[in-house]
Parts: C-alpha cells; structure tokens; sequence
C-alpha cells in the first residue's frame, strides 16, 4: 500500500448506497451516492486530501464497514474507525463538537455555535456541517433547528429523519430526542 494514495469502497446500506475512503491515517469520506455523484465526491475529496484515490480496501475501511452494519441493526452506537480529518481549523472544531454529540441526542446550530463560544456563529456552524466528508461517523445529523425542525442534511431530510429514529429507537437516554420528525 502506497502512502499516497486513499483507497476506496461502495458500500450498501438499507438508506442507499454509500462511498468510503481511507489512507494509511484513517478514514477519508463516507458519502452518499447521490450526494453529487459518484465522480464528484471523488474529485472534491483528492482536491481536499491531495491524494490519488484508488479502487481497494484497507484495514479501516474493514473496520468502518463493520461499524456501519452494527450501527445500522442497532448493535453499536459508537464507531471505533480512526479518522484522517482534512479542512479548517474551525471545520475541525465544528466536527469534534459533532462526534460529542451522544447518540440519540440532538443539538441545534446554535448549540454548537454556544459551545466554541461564538453564538453568533450558527450560519458558520452550518455550513462547517455541511462540509462534514464523513456521514454518520461524524454524527451531522444530529444537527436540527433550535425549534426541533430538521434541516440541511447532505444525504436528504428523509435519511436524516431515518438516522434520528433509528438512534431514538436504539438510545439508552430517554427523552433527549424531541423534535419535529413530520417535517
């Protein structure tokens, strides 16, 4: 295996089909397919990592796609697969208030905003999550309006309204989830 390059795999899921990469670091990217493409998201993630990505599999991407399947028949809340996190420096502030987020648990744009202590930074906030490259490892869904609604979800409001019952079915915490999930 090669230092520079970034392996990647198509995986399936029972919300659609899902891309994933790792280097020799960690994992890269988790994404939808029909977030953009499959094309796309390859060309956005060697312009973010500055790596050549290649067809393959390594150690991490065996991990994460263990990961996925328990998290997805509720046998796991958290994902044990090292990250190789690429983006700014407030992105990655952003990301690691996203991964202390527990499962079952939501917080609004403001939230995370309060919490760098920046609370005029929810526009901010949102867009460092949507900027996230690793769906569901790096929990953005659990991002939602400060009223409860849903909003802004890469892979559409229907897997994320997914996602959050999935986690509210399988979540140890009881009433951490109140939102508007109708929307």
């Amino acid at each position: 295996m090669q230092l520079d390059n970034i392996y990647y795999i198509n995986l399936q899921s029972p919300l659609g089909d899902m891309i994933a990469g790792a280097s020799d670091n960690g994992l890269c990217f988790l994404e939808w397919h029909d977030r953009g493409g499959v094309e796309r998201i390859l060309t956005r993630v060697e312009k973010r990592y500055k790596k050549k990505l290649v067809p393959g599999r390594n150690t991490y991407l065996n991990v994460l796609d263990d990961n996925l399947k328990k998290y997805f028949s509720g046998e796991t809340q958290e994902f044990t697969v090292e990250l190789d996190i690429v983006g700014t420096e407030f992105e990655k502030k952003v990301w690691g208030r996203l991964l202390n987020i527990p499962y079952g648990v939501t917080r609004s744009y403001g939230n995370i905003a309060t919490e760098l202590n920046n609370t005029g930074a929810s526009r901010a906030v949102g867009r460092a999550n949507g900027s996230n490259y690793m769906s569901i490892v790096i929990p953005c869904h659990r991002v939602i309006e400060s009223n409860g609604k849903l909003r802004g979800y890469g892979g559409g409001l229907w897997r994320k309204k997914h996602l959050l019952e999935l986690e509210k079915s399988h979540s140890k915490v009881e009433g951490e989830l109140d939102l508007a999930l109708d929307n």
